[in-house]
């Protein structure tokens, strides 16, 4: 069967006083890519974000969900129909432990609010749900610490235990390793790779070795267009995508032949 890609853009553009942050960008995302967003600083990834997320309203262009037009709805509405992207815990659920951060988001989404804080209507699916998406994405061992006080790592991978618990269809990871210490990479690094395979991921990122560890397709962004696009491999081995990246500190496909 044909299958409409997750998201998908058609010449989306956005323009800030005359100068183009976004221009002419046209993106596919398969559903169940693992899909890479990457570019020199200033490429305009933040901004290509910031639309897709219902942040900012494009210039002109049009942005599609499941092959549904959310052009123009809001950021909440967006959410609601699947597409996720995390946020910063810290400020919404500091004194909260993981698993109830967990238990909470999978309570909104079944749309049974805050009544579960009560102990005696604690919902056992809920909390067996939860439990779950914790183990699946390492964070069994800090299930009942405070969350302001978890390591920078863990917060991270929290961060994206709970866009899971919402269950997307999409899910935009923006720079997940951004600021996380090198010690805490692996675990970090092993959530992203087992995340659900029904869940499409697109993933900007600086880092190259995550961005080739994980993705199966990358598209690089230049001066807010799209510049090349294709696999791990074919980006690693084009001359027009080094020299880019020739005048930034990370080669693209070092170590990786």
């Amino acid at each position: 069967a044909f299958m409409k890609p997750a998201l998908e853009t058609f010449s989306l553009s956005k323009s800030f006083g005359g100068i183009a942050a976004t221009d002419d960008v046209s993106l596919k995302v398969q559903r169940g890519a693992r899909h890479a967003l990457i570019g020199p600083n200033g490429a305009g990834k933040t901004t290509l974000i910031n639309l897709l997320t219902g942040v900012l309203t494009p210039s002109s262009g049009r942005i599609l969900l499941n092959g549904e037009d959310i052009t123009q709805l809001s950021s909440e509405r967006r959410v609601k129909r699947g597409l996720a992207r995390t946020f910063q815990i810290n400020q919404l659920f500091p004194a909260m432990t993981p698993l109830e951060a967990l238990m909470l988001v999978i309570s909104e989404r079944e749309k049974i609010g805050w009544k579960w804080f009560r102990p005696a209507s604690a919902n056992s699916a809920i909390l067996t749900e939860a439990l779950e998406i914790a183990s699946n994405l390492r964070l069994g061992d800090v299930l009942n610490e405070t969350t302001s006080s978890l390591p920078y790592g863990k917060q991270r991978q929290l961060e994206i235990a709970m866009a899971i618990a919402c269950r997307p269809a999409v899910l935009l990871l923006d720079e997940p390793a951004a600021g996380v210490p090198e010690a805490e990479r692996d675990d970090l690094l092993s959530t992203i790779a087992v995340l659900p395979k029904d869940v499409t991921v697109l993933l900007v990122e600086h880092d190259m070795d995550i961005v080739f560890r994980f993705a199966d397709r990358i598209s690089v962004l230049v001066n807010g267009r799209i510049f090349a696009e294709g696999t791990p491999t074919e980006m690693s081995a084009d001359q027009r995508v080094k020299a880019v990246y020739l005048g930034e500190n990370h080669g693209v496909g070092h170590n990786h032949g």
